[in-house]
């Protein structure tokens, strides 16, 4: 047994430290423990500034803080790093019954071998992609839930019921706050349905003047009124047809468009403006509201029987501010989203943005989220966003807090922050930052040395 063996260190050397593979161990919380060598030079950072870090600020694309989560192993999973395809295994840590830590590995062995083996890879996820957009083009569904990034129990809560319910046929009403990513779920439950093959159409209810909106629903005939189209025009639920209708912020929509939609919904079937005949559809309905539909049904602006009908299934998407676990996540993979598509070279938070971004309520969602990040990219002279590449006015309110903060966490962060500010402003001249901050030198580097700044 290698425990007994005289050379157990030797044997864990050669192991870890001179073959060609990668290795990383996380603890149970996802901080880094271990890098060996050639992990270390194939990602280009040293180990001593790696380890402790959390495993995502050093690895790109990594899963080993989901497998210490969830406690399944991931064998020969694809892994994209620094421009290559690389296999990856990901095997959690027990002891005493419980999960305290994951190895990975990631082969790269004889790198002739390995290039031919990445090209074909390549090759191979190129061929899917071609067929992606394809199926993107015939059904205008571009999302699935892989798009859709994040692992908190809440977001995963709400991937598990989007499986169940996409194979049937059954409505879907989705609710959740602005910019919380519906259109993204919408299109997940048509990639997963039956209907996959089918169009997917999106009209959005509020976008949409109210006297247009119903020759945009149901089409209408050549000379059906003045400045018809000529031979007609289709409407959402002929082009549906088959497929999914998505009808989005559908709480904005007029009440005498809500008859007509109840009677297609009931019946299967449409009347074109100005057409005399009936067209059978069928049609799958996935709705989105970020209004409450049960107060506009109180308050006569929305129809009961048209409620009941689209509710049969409802699924609440969680605000980001409820699912901070994921913020850190969802932050890095907009950063790179966003700088492949700007072409500039931004690659990390600095800590303090990271600290922000986790206390800030974040009332537009992800959609804010993508917004603050692009603005700041473009805004940053350097490879790291801080603080001060922010928006101005969220500058201007630092600290839109969670629930449950107590006074004094957030004087002590408000604290900190303009300490680090004003060291940037001096140029780090300890001196000089007390006498712009009004403080005595020795009040000062007792404050420098509680925040260990």
């Amino acid at each position: 047994m290698l425990l007994d063996s005289p050379y157990r260190e030797e044997i864990i050397e050669t192991v870890f430290e001179k073959s060609n593979f990668c290795f990383v161990v996380v603890d149970n919380q996802g901080m880094l423990t271990y890098l060996n060598d050639n992990y270390c030079e194939f990602i280009d950072v040293e180990k001593e500034e790696a380890i402790g870090k959390h495993v995502e600020d050093v690895i790109e694309n990594t899963r080993m803080h989901i497998v210490v989560k969830t406690g399944k192993e991931e064998i020969a999973d694809i892994q994209y790093i620094r421009g290559n395809y690389m296999i990856a295994n990901r095997v959690p840590l027990y002891a005493n019954g419980k999960i305290v830590g994951a190895v990975g590995t990631v082969l790269y062995r004889d790198t002739k071998e390995w290039m031919k083996m990445n090209s074909h890879i390549k090759d191979l996820l190129l061929e899917i992609e071609q067929y992606r957009k394809k199926l993107i083009n015939q059904s205008g569904a571009i999302y699935s839930l892989h798009d859709i990034v994040g692992s908190s129990d809440q977001l995963n809560k709400v991937k598990e019921k989007i499986k169940k319910v996409s194979s049937g046929d059954v409505s879907v009403l989705l609710k959740g706050d602005s910019g919380t990513g519906k259109e993204l779920f919408a299109h997940s439950i048509h990639h997963l349905s039956e209907r996959s093959a089918k169009p997917f159409i999106k009209i959005n209810c509020a976008a949409i003047p109210e006297e247009l909106l119903e020759s945009e629903l149901f089409g209408y005939v050549e000379g059906a009124f003045t400045g018809a189209v000529k031979g007609g025009k289709l409407g959402k639920f002929q082009l549906a047809d088959g497929g999914t209708l998505f009808l989005d912020e559908i709480g904005d929509m007029p009440l005498n468009a809500q008859v007509k939609i109840l009677r297609v919904l009931q019946e299967g079937e449409v009347e074109a403006i100005g057409s005399e005949k009936v067209q059978k559809v069928d049609v799958r309905i996935i709705a989105a509201t970020n209004q409450p539909l049960e107060q506009l049904i109180e308050e006569n602006r929305f129809r009961k029987d048209l409620f009941y009908r689209i509710n049969v299934v409802q699924i609440k998407i969680p605000p980001l501010r409820d699912r901070s676990e994921d913020i850190r996540v969802i932050a890095n993979y907009l950063l790179g989203k966003i700088t492949r598509r700007s072409g500039k070279r931004v690659l990390d938070f600095d800590e303090s943005v990271k600290e922000f971004f986790l206390q800030y309520q974040w009332p537009g969602n992800v959609r804010e989220l993508e917004n603050v990040i692009e603005s700041a990219v473009h805004l940053t002279n350097s490879d790291t966003i801080k603080l001060e590449d922010l928006p101005e006015q969220m500058q201007a309110t630092p600290f839109i807090l969670k629930q449950g903060t107590s006074l004094k966490e957030i004087m002590n962060r408000t604290e900190k922050q303009a300490i680090e500010q004003a060291l940037k402003k001096v140029n780090n001249d300890r001196t000089k930052a007390a006498k712009l901050l009004g403080v005595g030198k020795s009040s000062f580097y007792e404050k420098l040395k509680k925040y260990g700044l």
